[in-house]
């Protein structure tokens, strides 16, 4: 585990139940399955695996799937979407067609579906939440998308998924209305007026079908964009009335041996969120609209572009190895530091989607036919989605900084804290930035014990390695997890712990008189 002898001073916090963000919105845990690579083919579904279930998929990654805590996944896609036909890949396996896919240069043999998706979703406990085709197609598709997913029966497409063997609706309640149409790398990429014409009527017209559903926009791919900003005003002013998310996209790695800076690109999340909120918020007031908008981050993850050799460079091959970026110590501890920015802005950002779940830029790796493993990114992901309950609290700290190549100088400390008012229970989410020194956290907490008495800690883990380079593999899964912590303690109404350079912190706190649970340090994996 990292160390240092060196501290950096103290960051300090006062935790105080009554300065609440909003509450923990489940639908923040969520990931991305795309017909990518080998995301679905010896990822999720492999039927000649040995742990392969009578639909053939793999129940090694499902139950990694349930042990990440993931509360709603995205599919199918991400750029293949939008070149997607979604009737190619239901009725019998023997009579799908073999398709060319023009996102990622695949040959895609549509043995996994939106039915058979559906049935590996309600196995792993997740929700789906379904992307439509707006770059090749259009309303009359998405209209008959839904049809098939949500209609009880008594109609052609109703009919026609009770005839393929899913009697009962599947009651799809999350749509993504297209995936990147901003990108020129889109199959139908479309200009910010032709986008929000096409996804206002398309909106209107699966409400028609099902009224309970909600519906996300597409925003800009990411927030470096050109047309970042005026894209999002055009489609809103569109599409405002129509949807109930806006979504956003990006990505973060660590360039040219720039730990610093890299360790700080929740910064640049955290800015991404606040300018796509305030573009909402001032649509929406020129529109004098009563209605808040919310986001939708549903791509983010670490990913090494740079090493990406580009589609155009590709052959066309099925379920290639692709983008299986192999991910080391500081790569989790960033992962950690973007879900907390995710967290602080939880009234907000109502759906975050890690890209991908399984071998492309993922938590989960697998071999085909072979074993399945956790990625260092996978601990804090997991421990974040078991821990974070009740309500997020306003987290103010106030201590040293660390000055970055990219950012300027930012905060040693990146934290959030959550609250459960029924229990009294306090999660404490912390990142050291530091690249050499320790920092020691002071967290007033007497806020929290006037309403339940002296806290006691109950559960403390790290994520730091003297070689933040480290990875896991198949023949070392646990080089790299969430350890037991050593050196934190509760006391006179103050939580003190020290946090290790480069390292993801979780702190769990209880009231002592609760009988809830024992103490527990250990991580599931140590």
């Amino acid at each position: 585990m990292g160390s240092s002898g060196a501290v950096l001073g103290t960051a300090r916090f006062a935790l105080d139940p009554a300065f609440v963000v909003a509450p923990v919105d489940r639908r923040l845990f969520g990931s991305f399955v795309e017909h990518m690579g080998r995301c679905v083919y010896t990822g999720i579904y492999e039927p000649d695996h040995p742990t392969a279930d009578a639909e053939g998929f793999r129940q090694d990654v499902a139950d990694l799937t349930r042990e990440l805590g993931v509360s709603v996944v995205r599919y199918p896609g991400g750029n293949f979407v939008s070149s997607y036909r979604w009737e190619d890949g239901v009725g019998p396996r023997a009579e799908r067609p073999t398709r060319l896919d023009l996102a990622w240069r695949g040959i895609e043999p549509n043995d996994v579906g939106l039915n058979d998706f559906m049935t590996w979703a309600r196995r792993t406990n997740v929700e789906p939440m379904m992307a439509v085709n707006l770059g090749t197609r259009g309303v009359q598709e998405a209209v008959d998308l839904i049809e098939y997913a949500n209609h009880p029966e008594g109609t052609y497409f109703s009919d026609l998924r009770r005839s393929h063997g899913a009697k009962d609706p599947h009651d799809i309640r999350l749509w993504c209305l297209g995936n990147e149409l901003d990108g020129p790398w889109q199959m139908g990429r479309k200009t910010p007026y032709e986008y929000g014409r096409l996804a206002a009527e398309t909106a209107k017209a699966m409400r028609m079908v099902d009224p309970r559903i909600e519906l996300v926009a597409v925003g800009s791919s990411n927030s470096k964009m050109p047309t970042f900003g005026a894209w999002e005003r055009e489609v809103l002013e569109q599409t405002y009335e129509h949807v109930d998310y806006i979504s956003l996209h990006d990505y973060y790695e660590e360039r040219e041996g720039d730990l610093a800076s890299f360790l700080a690109t929740s910064v640049d999340m955290d800015a991404f969120i606040a300018a796509v909120v305030a573009t909402a918020d001032s649509v929406g007031a020129r529109l004098r609209s009563p209605k808040r908008l919310k986001l939708s981050f549903d791509e983010w993850n670490v990913w090494y572009q740079a090493k990406f050799v580009g589609q155009q460079n590709l052959d066309w091959t099925f379920a290639r190895d692709l983008i299986e970026d192999e991910f080391n110590a500081a790569d989790a501890v960033v992962v950690g530091s973007l879900l907390i920015t995710l967290l602080r802005h939880a009234d907000r950002v109502g759906v975050a989607c890690q890209a991908q779940l399984v071998n492309v830029i993922a938590p989960i790796r697998t071999e085909a036919g072979g074993t399945a493993w956790r990625q260092t990114i996978f601990h804090p992901f997991a421990h974040t989605a078991r821990l974070a309950r009740g309500t997020v609290l306003r987290v103010e700290p106030r201590g040293p900084q660390v000055d970055t190549a990219a950012f300027g100088p930012v905060p040693a400390l990146d934290a959030v804290a959550t609250y459960d008012e029924a229990t009294g229970e306090v999660v404490v989410l912390a990142v050291n930035r530091s690249t050499s020194s320790s920092l020691a956290l002071d967290v007033d907490l007497r806020g929290i014990e006037a309403a339940h008495g002296a806290l006691r800690l109950v559960e403390h883990l790290v994520l730091a390695d003297d070689d933040v380079r480290a990875t896991n593999s198949a023949a070392h899964p646990d080089r790299v997890t969430a350890r037991e912590g050593r050196d934190a303690s509760t006391q006179d109404g103050r939580l003190a712990a020290v946090l290790p350079p480069v390292s993801w912190t979780a702190l769990r706190l209880q009231p002592s008189s609760s009988q809830t649970s024992t103490p527990t340090f250990a991580s599931s994996q140590s």
